[in-house]
Formats: structure tokens, sequence, C-alpha cells
């Protein structure tokens, strides 16, 4: 995943990519090596070597709002870009009136359903729950609308790309 962040003012080029246990982060031509987990909500511990780093991120209010994150007694704003989502922005309000697919990014397991099929839900509230890479990531409805179909089960697997839910 290829992101762009902005950092006092200063922007900066930035590459994940996740293999078994292991996150390996490009920040401007650095790499990383890392061991990531998530002991709570919104608190990181980032392994890297010998050393672990002890990272905060505050929920965001605002879907692009900067982020506040804490880590070792200082405090960031960061301002995450994703430039695929920029190039795909058109594509979200086009499927306003129709039906919207929630997809999966990276294989993993269904670890909990949040709302029934038939619910009515509101963009940004959570459809359901995917475990990848020992993190937990909620799927959320890209838009207003009601649960059409929820086309998984709680403990199955699934893979890149399957469809999960989808959204009229």
């Amino acid at each position: 995943m290829k992101l762009q962040a902005e950092l006092n003012g200063e922007n900066h080029e930035i590459e994940i990519r996740r293999e078994g246990e292991k996150t390996f982060a490009e920040v401007d031509g650095r790499k990383y090596e890392l061991e990531v987990s998530e002991p709570e909500p919104n608190v990181y511990l980032l392994k890297n070597g010998h050393k672990i780093f002890q990272v905060f991120v505050s929920p965001q209010e605002k879907k692009d709002a900067p982020m506040q994150v804490s880590s070792g007694g200082n405090d960031f704003e960061i301002k995450l870009i994703d430039p695929k989502r920029l190039r795909g922005a058109g594509i979200e309000g086009a499927s306003a009136d129709g039906a919207a697919e929630i997809k999966t990014a990276m294989p993993g397991k269904v670890a909990r359903i949040l709302a029934e099929q038939g619910a009515e839900i509101k963009k940004g509230e959570g459809v359901l729950i995917v475990e990848a890479m020992k993190m937990q990531n909620e799927m959320k409805a890209p838009k207003d609308g009601i649960v059409k179909e929820i086309r998984c089960a709680e403990g199955e697997t699934v893979n890149a790309g399957d469809v999960l839910a989808v959204i009229e």
C-alpha cells in the first residue's frame, strides 16, 4: 500500500506491505522490518529489532481529518493521503444510487458481523470485522442504505477481493 503523509508541513512517501507476521515499511527510502500488534483499541506496539515503540492513534472525528498520534512523549498531527482513493473518488458518488459491495483487501477471517441482513445502515457504520495479520479491521458501509446481503459467516476464512456484504 502506497501512501503520502503530511507531517509538520512536509510530505513523505510511505509504502507498507505485510508478509506473514512481518510488516515492511519504507519511509522516504528508509526501510524498516516491523512486528505490529494492537493490544487494545488505538494502541499499537511496533517492534523493530530489539526496540519496541508504543504508539497511540486518536480516533478520527472526520474521515479526512489529520490523525493525532502520540509516541514516546511526543505528539504529532499526521494527514495520510491514499493516492488510489483519490483516483477513485468519483466512483463512490457514482454508486450512491446503486448497490455498493464491501470487499476484503487481504486474506483473513471474519471475526464478527456487526449488521444484520435487511438492517438500515448509515455511511461509515461498521458492517463486519475482518481479522488479518493479527489486526482487526472494521469494514464500514460506503453509503447510507439497507444491508441487502451478508455473504460470509463469523469464523469464515476470506480471500482478498471477496465480496462480504452488499449495501443498497
